[in-house]
């Protein structure tokens, strides 16, 4: 689903961009209900980003990736963690592009997204490359999903990719999410 933000779109850079994890619902201006295999998972466009909120049986999960004033926790490279018998995994990247690559890049995203039944894309008015956009999926038992965050005025994309799901057996390798996508 593509939809227009209803916000003007504030001059912000990838770097302000902060991460957290078990955060209460904040005020969406789109989002998307799903339900994958048993997994309710809502994505949720907010004026500063995106937030996820998964419930999986007793347990939930919230994940937000936004411009949180006040935050102390910039956006990680990489996060691993363990709770009872979940895992949750998150990866980040910043890709730096000329301002053709950077706009060849937001449509093909944009593209990808919009019509996907899994999808939420949001573009902010006046800046047709600005853009947040988040794509879900369950795979293996597991509830993934992948975000992209557009600075075009910077030239920068923020794409992060994250893995919940039940932990490997004893004895099992717990597989890592791997490089994230472009």
């Amino acid at each position: 689903m593509l939809t227009t933000l209803n916000t003007a779109y504030n001059d912000t850079r990838a770097a302000d961009l902060a991460w957290a994890l078990g955060r209460e619902p904040l005020p969406a201006l789109a989002s998307l209900d799903l339900e994958l295999e048993g997994a309710k998972l809502q994505l949720r466009l907010l004026g500063a980003s995106h937030q996820v909120l998964l419930e999986e049986g007793a347990d939930t999960c919230s994940e937000t990736v936004a411009c949180i004033p006040g935050s102390s926790t910039p956006l990680p490279l990489g996060v691993a963690k363990r709770r009872d018998d979940w895992e949750y995994e998150f990866a980040a990247r910043v890709e730096i592009l000329t301002p053709g690559s950077f706009a060849g890049r937001a449509q093909e995203l944009l593209a990808l997204v919009a019509d996907h039944p899994h999808g939420l894309a949001g573009v902010f008015p006046g800046s047709p490359h600005a853009f947040t956009a988040l794509l879900a999926r369950r795979h293996g038992g597991q509830v993934h999903w992948r975000t992209w965050h557009a600075y075009p005025q910077d030239g920068q994309l923020v794409a992060t990719r994250t893995r919940v799901g039940v932990r490997a057996p004893a004895g099992r390798e717990f597989t890592p999410v791997g490089d994230v996508a472009r």
